[in-house]
C-alpha cells in the first residue's frame, strides 16, 4: 500500500463542493467533541494477548479514520485531494524531564505489522529529547495528530492550530479512562474541519470504531 499517495479532487464535482467551499473560505468552521469510548472488552483481550494499549489505540484509531476519504483530504502543492492513508503523529514521554517528543509509524492493515514497527520506533528513538523524536526524518506529509493525556480523564478537550494555513486532518486525543457501573470508558475527543467532515461521518467513525475494539480477538 502506497499510503503517500494522493489522489486529487475535482471541487466542481465532488459532492462537497459547495460545502467545502463555504466551511473553508466564507465561513471557515472548526468543531470538537467528546465521547466516552467503552473499552472494556479491549483491554480484557489486550491483557489476555499481553499487548500494550497505546499501540493498539494508534491502529484503531487510524484504521477506522481510514475508512472515509473525507478524514484524510488535505492540500498538496495548492491542489486538494486526499491520500491514500493516514499515518498517526504521536507523542512520547519522557520521564526524566518531563517533556515530549513526537514519533510516527507508518499505518498497516496488518495489526501485528504495525505493533512490531511501532516497538521497533520506540526502542529506536524514544529516549530521544527535542519535538523530533526521529531526527534523522521528518514526519510524512499524510501524518496526522493522534495522541493520549493519561493522567486527566476530561469531558472536553479540543486542539486548534494557530498556523494561519489550511488543515483538513482530525485531530484525536484520550484521556485517562475510568470505571463506572462495571465498564471501563476512554474519553476520546475529536477535532475536524467542517469543511470536509460533518457529523454523520464522526458517527460513522466512532459505530465502526467500537465494533472493532469489541471484536479484537480478529486482528491479533
Amino acid at each position: 500500500m502506497n499510503s503517500t499517495k494522493f489522489t486529487p479532487i475535482d471541487l466542481f464535482n465532488w459532492k462537497r463542493g459547495e460545502i467545502f467551499y463555504y466551511f473553508s473560505k466564507m465561513a471557515s468552521t472548526g468543531y470538537s467533541l467528546t465521547v466516552d469510548v467503552d473499552i472494556t472488552r479491549l483491554l480484557g483481550t489486550l491483557k489476555k494477548n499481553k499487548l500494550k494499549f497505546f499501540p493498539a489505540y494508534l491502529w484503531l484509531i487510524t484504521r477506522n479514520l481510514n475508512r472515509q476519504t473525507e478524514f484524510k483530504v488535505a492540500l498538496k502543492d495548492g491542489q486538494l485531494g486526499y491520500y491514500e492513508s493516514l499515518t498517526p503523529l504521536y507523542a512520547t514521554f519522557h520521564d526524566d524531564d518531563k517533556t515530549f517528543s513526537l514519533m510516527w509509524t507508518e499505518f498497516d492493515d496488518d495489526f501485528k505489522v504495525f505493533y512490531s514497527n511501532y516497538l521497533k520506533n520506540k526502542e529506536l528513538y524514544g529516549d530521544n529529547h527535542g519535538v523530533l523524536a526521529q531526527k534523522d526524518k521528518t514526519p510524512p506529509e499524510n501524518a496526522y495528530t493522534v495522541s493520549t493525556l493519561p493522567w486527566v480523564s476530561f469531558k472536553s478537550f479540543s486542539v486548534h492550530s494557530y498556523e494561519n494555513k489550511p488543515y483538513y486532518f482530525p485531530s484525536v486525543e484520550a484521556g485517562k479512562f475510568y470505571e463506572k457501573d462495571g465498564r471501563t470508558l476512554l474519553p476520546l475527543s475529536m477535532t475536524c474541519h467542517h469543511a470536509t467532515t460533518d457529523g454523520w461521518h464522526i458517527n460513522c467513525f466512532l459505530e465502526d470504531l467500537q465494533n472493532d475494539m469489541d471484536s479484537f480477538e480478529k486482528f491479533i
